[in-house]
């Protein structure tokens, strides 16, 4: 039998999704995933840096994954936070329109993993400068979701968010839990935190919900995968409460 494939639409500039992305598979034999990037530079509310994600060149790279016969072509990425998840739905539905493959995205599938688990008042670690975090609290606002506590870095440089320490992730999500929000969102797909989910669900007693998992859930769910099969990442896959 074939491999369940998964295609992933990446910002040219993340170097933890992929790492990840195969350490969270590694006990699967038979799902693979596959990568395609388009350039993003820095995270700003600036023209020119909201137009790194226009559908055109994620179109672009959705077609070349498409080319490896995929079975799912997810957007691990973050943007719907600060442009509205409208932009990603209609992503998703202009990559099944021109590909004829199912698709997906990191932030619609947090959305999805929170209203399955009645998830409403959140807390929000970033490592994004303030005007782009408040950009995200509107956009949750506008879906119905909270967000009671939040803790940013204050970085631009997407490559950088890959630099920011293990023990600053911790920390963040550290002063987020006494606010006993519903989950907290570790929500940068180049912020390593996947590999902390475990221990600081297990320290604070609160859903940990990080992007690079999202992005697996969604791919995973859309292809009707048993979600129990991939343990070691957050709650949202073994269904605990």
């Amino acid at each position: 039998m074939n491999p369940l494939r998964i295609g992933m639409l990446t910002p040219s500039s993340n170097t933890v999704l992929e790492p990840v992305t195969t350490q969270m598979l590694k006990d699967l034999p038979d799902v693979t995933a596959h990568f395609s990037r388009f350039r993003v530079t820095a995270i700003g509310l600036d023209a020119a840096l909201l137009n790194q994600f226009d559908d055109r060149p994620m179109i672009t790279a959705a077609e070349l994954l498409a080319d490896a016969k995929v079975d799912v072509i997810v957007w691990n990425g973050t943007s719907a936070g600060w442009l509205g998840l409208d932009s990603d739905r209609r992503l998703c539905e202009r990559i099944t329109q021109v590909t004829g493959i199912k698709a997906s995205t990191s932030v619609l599938a947090l959305f999805d993993v929170m209203r399955r688990r009645n998830e409403h008042r959140i807390g929000l670690a970033t490592p994004y400068t303030s005007d782009v975090q408040a950009a995200i609290i509107k956009s949750f606002a506008n879906e119905g979701v909270e967000v009671i506590c939040e803790r940013h870095q204050g970085i631009r440089d997407n490559f950088s968010f890959s630099q920011v320490r293990p023990e600053t992730i911790a920390e963040m999500v550290a002063d987020l839990a006494p606010a006993r929000p519903d989950s907290i969102a570790i929500f940068c797909t180049n912020l390593a935190g996947a590999p902390l989910v475990n221990q600081l669900e297990a320290a604070h007693g609160i859903a940990i919900h990080d992007s690079v998992a999202t992005a697996i859930y969604g791919a995973l769910a859309a292809l009707d995968y048993d979600l129990k099969r991939v343990p070691g990442f957050g709650r949202m896959f073994s269904g605990a409460s």
